[in-house]
């Protein structure tokens, strides 16, 4: 039975986000499989632990959960692995149960940690559950995250800043306009600026983060005869993670600047800080070293900001293209797999 197979099982196993507990199952009961482990079950985040003597601890991390899709359409091709979460991460998920049950001795305890509800609010993640309710679990000197990464380390993550701009006008008939100010119309202003947005990078530790500002949400309008006396505008700013949830916040209302007026509003909705690179970890750098080619920035948000607000340096490194990530024709190939394992596995050891 070749990896792909077990990957299968695992994508044919339906786990959108707050629906993981059958896949949640299934992982225990392989875990518990190995005599090695120590396997908890916390909601449906699923912890296994080796308890020897070894003086490091190793934490690899991956979510159970998927975006929505149909996992009845999963299917082997050739040498791959098509399905929704396949590339995003059961494949990686399937490798991580192979090495978990694998007795092989190895130089450092090591965690592996099963979450759910990474695809969706960060309030709800797995993550933070298991960091509430059982925060012994989550001790431990370094921790990767299996995200995809083609096979490179892509180190730290960005932050995320989500605003609301409402802009004010005032209401007249739409047959008479002069009467009123279109705060629709004010609104072309705010977008042009958005859109020719010329990105920000930004080197840290000798990693690129190359920083984006986009439109993500319009409402207004009263009726089909009343020039409107609001709008608001969504703003998602994705941020390198050299800055705060203030200096974002502060940069882009800058950035804005003439085109906010009195009366107008800027709030800040939503904020997920971004992780450092922390390849200065001896063991980090050494995973570096082990896939043989430069690490790379991380260009969203990842649970590795989790980690690192634990005290804990981390990366994400793991099997399949993340540009395939969230798509309907997702997939991950044998060759990927074969990589993630083997590197995986000397890292471990």
């Amino acid at each position: 039975m070749s990896r792909l197979d077990d990957a299968l099982t695992l994508v044919s196993i339906s786990s959108v986000s707050r629906d993981e507990a059958a896949l949640a199952a299934h992982v225990e009961a392989r875990l518990r499989e190995s005599s090695a482990l120590e396997v908890e079950r916390v909601g449906d985040n699923v912890v296994a632990r080796t308890s020897g003597h070894h003086a490091t601890r190793v934490m690899v991390a991956g979510h159970l959960d998927t975006v929505p899709g149909d996992a009845r359409q999963a299917m082997i091709v050739d040498q791959e692995l098509r399905g929704v979460g396949a590339c995003d991460m059961k494949g990686s998920l399937a490798v991580m149960l192979a090495l978990a049950t694998d007795p092989t001795p190895r130089s450092v305890e090591v965690t592996w940690i099963f979450y759910a509800r990474e695809e969706i609010t960060r309030s709800e993640s797995g993550l933070s559950e298991i960091a509430e309710l059982r925060p012994d679990l989550l001790q431990g000197d370094v921790a990767l995250l299996a995200e995809p990464t083609g096979g490179v380390v892509e180190a730290g993550c960005q932050g995320t800043l989500k605003v609301s701009v409402e802009l004010a006008g005032r209401r007249a008939h739409v047959a008479r306009p002069f009467t009123g100010r279109n705060a629709i119309h004010r609104l072309a202003g705010v977008i042009e600026r958005v859109a020719t947005y010329e990105p920000r990078t930004v080197d840290i530790e000798g990693v690129r983060y190359t920083e984006q500002l986009q439109a993500v949400g319009v409402e207004g309008g009263v009726a089909a005869n009343v020039v409107p006396d609001v709008v608001i505008l969504t703003i998602n700013h994705r941020v390198a993670p050299d800055r705060s949830r203030e200096q974002a916040a502060s940069w882009l209302h800058e950035y804005l600047g003439e085109l906010l007026e009195e009366g107008d509003t800027f709030s800040v909705l939503d904020w997920a800080p971004g992780a450092l690179p922390s390849l200065s970890n001896e063991r980090l750098g050494t995973l570096v070293r082990l896939t043989g080619q430069p690490a790379e920035g991380k260009v969203g948000w990842t649970d590795v900001a989790t980690f690192q607000e634990l005290a804990i340096p981390a990366t994400n490194f793991g099997a399949g293209n993340p540009l395939l990530a969230h798509r309907s024709d997702e997939f991950v190939t044998l060759d990927e797999l074969a990589r993630f394992e083997d590197i995986l596995r000397e890292w471990l050891s």
